[in-house]
């Protein structure tokens, strides 16, 4: 199968070569001026390709030129002419043969344009060698699909080939049968055989981003590479005007994904001259995929299914313990579900769904029923739409969620039903709707059990959804004292300590969380909030038991299927804690594996996840852009997001502005300021370190130094002993050398090694003392904070260079702004003095910055808390050691002017 078919295109379009006007505006071929779009699409993901290429085809000595195999709209035509190109600009003269289907009747009919006189095939072939390599510039030929040659056109490259007379690149779809003449060329190594493979996902992200000119959302990138599967052709058909919106900065679908009339109509073409029994095994897995060739074989005429495989439209999976069938492509069920009836769906699904009752039984299975049954014509199954509804909240999948519960309530499903639907409100920030269903929840509440579970959905809701965390906890106190069970009442102490801990009432919290936990046959709720309590308690206050605490709350996840989605809390509290820390190697393998578990589903947080691990190891632009996607996901959402829009706006700050984009940094912070929510007051310590990071890349260094101070004044008061490690770290990078003491002391009581790193730090920043500061540079490249090493590096240059030590000054400014362009230009006050080192003082230069960016004297003189006359006072003094007397001049010599 894989030799005969790649990317399912070569069975939608036999008779259809790459010339064809469709694969011509996507590949970059010349005989269509189609639209703009198509033009300028860059070559993205072929780099290692065309240096191949291109390097081949510079080695006569080895061979000939570069046969590219693969299969149709993969993208094989655009990388020839690219190649050509660079042939081109070397002073190659280049002959460009699009061979056909049609001028493979004509004998040399792929080389009709260049024909000599009428003659015998020996002597028109040797003549036409004679007109394609005379001269003494060395000559290039490229053949695209070449396996459409007829039989003298292919002995004419052969013969380029054998005489040396051309260096020879030519394209070949895979499956297809090539003349021998060509097939010679690779099998005797005369061409060097390139098989050209669909993109990868991330460079079907990189191409979609870059045809649209910015970031794009994950999810649409991923649909959009499960639909194409790398085929560029594909790809380009499915990114159309109007389909996309771009919100805060990033590029979005508008709706579903739509397949092209032209793909349609293509797949509508091929399937339809199939016979019947074959097309009823296209529907069949359109609907639902994979399924076991045993059942496809029952519902449709024996034979039905080894004739789809022959035909190229379905694959076989032998890997399994049974073998199941798949369709080639993905657009095969796109296309073949818009165009089955209604009715005829709906039988169909039913039909599926009661086989599949009666032989899958595995973990997946249940769920995959459900969706069939929702969209058939049997009747509901309650128990399982219930089963499945619970797994979609533990999944944060709110959306199939509510369908399945509000189906299961259609059908009498009582509490349990009605439970999901409420829960679900919950989170769309609709807090209207969700008092609603939240008060039909209680209604059906008959023992204390229900009653516990529908005041614990009422109390996260309005602790998280609602941002009235007190309200919450008076709910949380008096439905306890209704409670005469005591594990259900430990089950809302439980709440309510994870609502203290989110609040910053840590010990409370601990002390409350730490009871139940240790107590015998603790209910499994009570155990999930309160290990939810004592990962954000641990996260804050850098106790070594973070990892346990997350591990003990995941393991009853699935135990208490309607709050499992508190893994999101779990792990977004557990990720942040071990990048507070220091483990950044554990913090970005935790973050990828929950990010590929939940995929997709809404709610997740997944981006947010990722992009805080991402920033902690500098990788600045990954970081931005998924967290520029999740505030879009959460924007409409505001406070109702629980505290995901303010998190994702806190990290975004100081992200952006290290990046340099400091408009963009300036508008997040805006936003951030407006969606403070009482229900996460322990971001507050990290709200202020993302406003220093705006001052101190601003220029404004003393602000930013306080900032900093301030967020470790209000750390230290709530007992946050790593944030403060954090915020007093920050302020040692902006240049505060009093920070010393109090993070050596810190050290003995934090786990990780983030805060022994900071204190070494510290202490030789204060001591001025280059070398350990060179030191304090590998601990942190060790840890893999390369942001934090940059600067530590710059910091020691300074140090060097004030003493004297030129060379060792100059190795550690290089190695300083070496790990700033790793993490991709990153910008900070240490690194400024070494980007472009001036004879100023930190204080003068400072003064110089705010006046480059055009504040007045009184200006700066107010934002400094000092007298006018002390900034005119720098300011002179600048001037005269730079030689300068405008305020364009400080912005120019500190590189702020523009271009």
């Amino acid at each position: 199968m894989i030799t005969r078919f790649v990317n399912g295109f070569d069975a939608l379009c036999p008779h259809i070569d790459e010339s064809h006007p469709i694969f011509q505006s996507m590949t970059g071929g010349e005989s269509v001026a189609s639209v703009d779009v198509a033009r300028e699409w860059p070559l993205i993901g072929r780099a290692e390709e065309l240096g191949f290429v291109d390097s081949a085809m510079r080695r006569r000595d080895v061979a000939g030129g570069v046969v590219l195999v693969g299969g149709a709209g993969v993208g094989k035509t655009r990388l020839a002419r690219e190649a050509v190109a660079l042939a081109r600009g070397r002073g190659a003269r280049v002959w460009w043969v699009a061979a056909t289907e049609c001028a493979r009747a004509v004998p040399l009919g792929a080389f009709a344009e260049m024909l000599p006189e009428p003659g015998d095939p020996h002597t028109v072939v040797r003549r036409t060698l004679d007109r394609i390599a005379g001269g003494r510039s060395p000559v290039v030929v490229a053949v695209d699909d070449a396996h459409l040659l007829d039989d003298l056109s292919a002995l004419v490259v052969n013969q380029l080939v054998l005489q040396q007379r051309a260096t020879v690149l030519a394209t070949v779809r895979i499956g297809e049968r090539a003349p021998d003449a060509v097939i010679a060329l690779w099998k005797d190594e005369l061409l060097q055989r390139m098989d050209l493979q669909p993109l990868s996902e991330r460079e079907t992200e990189a191409l979609v981003e870059a045809a649209l000119g910015g970031s794009v959302e994950g999810a649409t990138t991923r649909r959009l590479w499960r639909l194409s599967r790398g085929n560029a052709l594909f790809l380009r058909q499915l990114v159309v005007p109007g389909a996309f919106r771009c919100e805060g900065g990033v590029w979005r679908l508008e709706g579903e994904v739509e397949v092209p009339p032209i793909l349609s109509e293509m797949v509508d073409a091929r399937i339809s001259a199939l016979p019947v029994d074959v097309r009823m095994v296209i529907d069949l897995l359109a609907l639902s995929e994979p399924l076991p060739v045993g059942l496809l074989d029952e519902a449709v005429e024996r034979g039905a299914v080894e004739r789809a495989e022959d035909a190229g439209l379905v694959s076989i999976d032998t890997n399994a313990d049974r073998w199941e069938a798949r369709l080639v492509h993905p657009l095969y069920g796109e296309v073949r579900r818009a165009g089955i009836g209604l009715l005829r769906a709906r039988r169909l699904c039913g039909e599926i769904a009661m086989a599949l009752a009666d032989i899958d039984s595995r973990p997946d299975a249940a769920a995959r029923r459900a969706l069939l049954l929702l969209d058939s014509d049997l009747p509901a199954d309650v128990s399982l739409f219930v089963r499945v509804g619970e797994q979609a909240l533990g999944l944060s999948d709110v959306r199939l969620a509510d369908r399945l519960g509000r189906a299961a309530v259609a059908a009498g499903g009582g509490f349990r039903a009605q439970a999901i639907v409420a829960y679900a409100a919950i989170w769309p920030g609709m807090p209207e709707a969700a008092d609603v269903e939240l008060a039909r929840l209680a209604e059906l509440a008959t023992d204390e059990g229900q009653f516990v579970r529908a005041t614990i959905m009422r109390a996260t809701g309005l602790a998280y959804m609602m941002a009235h965390p007190d309200q919450a906890l008076t709910l949380l106190d008096n439905g306890a004292v209704q409670v005469a069970d005591r594990p259900l009442r430990d089950a809302l102490r439980a709440v309510h300590a994870m609502t203290d801990s989110s609040t910053g009432r840590l010990d409370a919290a601990r002390v409350v969380a730490t009871e139940i936990l240790t107590s015998d046959h603790p209910d499994d709720i009570a155990v999930l909030f309160s290990a939810c309590a004592l990962v954000i308690w641990a996260a804050v206050t850098g106790c070594a038991d973070l990892a346990a605490y997350a591990a003990r709350g995941m393991t009853v996840c699935d135990k208490v299927a309607e709050f499992a989605n508190l893994r999101v809390p779990l792990i977004s509290q557990y990720v942040s804690g071990l990048v507070w820390s220091g483990h950044l190697d554990r913090a970005s393998a935790a973050a990828a594996g929950y990010r590929d578990a939940v995929e997709d589903a809404p709610f997740t947080e997944s981006s947010l996840i990722v992009g805080i691990a991402l920033l902690a190891r500098g990788e600045l632009a990954l970081a931005r852009n998924l967290l520029r996607q999740e505030c879009v996901r959460f924007a409409p959402l505001g406070r109702s997001a629980g505290g995901a829009y303010f998190g994702a706006l806190t990290t975004l700050t100081p992200c952006l502005a290290v990046l340099g984009e400091l408009e963009a940094a300036r508008e997040a912070q805006a936003e951030m300021r407006r969606y403070r929510t009482p229900a996460v007051t322990f971001y507050e310590p990290v709200e202020l370190l993302a406003d220093a990071w705006v001052a101190a890349v601003e220029g404004n260094i003393s602000t930013a130094i306080t900032l900093a101070q301030e967020s470790a004044a209000i750390a230290r008061r709530h007992g946050q002993h790593m944030h403060t490690v954090m915020a007093l770290h920050t302020a040692t990078r902006f240049g505060d050398r009093t920070t010393a003491t109090e993070l050596a002391e810190l050290a003995t009581r934090v786990d990780g090694p983030r805060a022994p790193a900071a204190a070494a730090h510290a202490a030789a920043l204060a001591a001025d003392d280059g070398a350990a500061l060179n030191a304090a540079v590998v601990a942190f490249e060790r840890m893999g904070d390369r942001l934090s090493a940059a600067d530590v590096a710059a910091q020691a240059a300074v140090s060097f260079f004030q003493h004297g030590r030129k060379g060792s000054g100059n190795l550690a400014a290089a190695r300083a702004l070496r790990l700033a362009a790793d993490c991709g230009g990153a910008h900070s006050p240490a690194l400024a003095l070494v980007a472009s080192p001036l004879p100023l003082s930190v204080r003068e230069r400072e003064i110089v910055t705010l006046a480059a960016e055009g504040l007045t004297n009184q200006q700066i003189a107010d934002r400094l808390t000092v007298s006018r006359r002390t900034v005119e006072g720098h300011l002179y003094r600048a001037s005269t050691k730079l030689g300068v007397t405008s305020r364009h001049d400080f912005s120019t010599i500190l590189g702020l002017a523009a271009d």
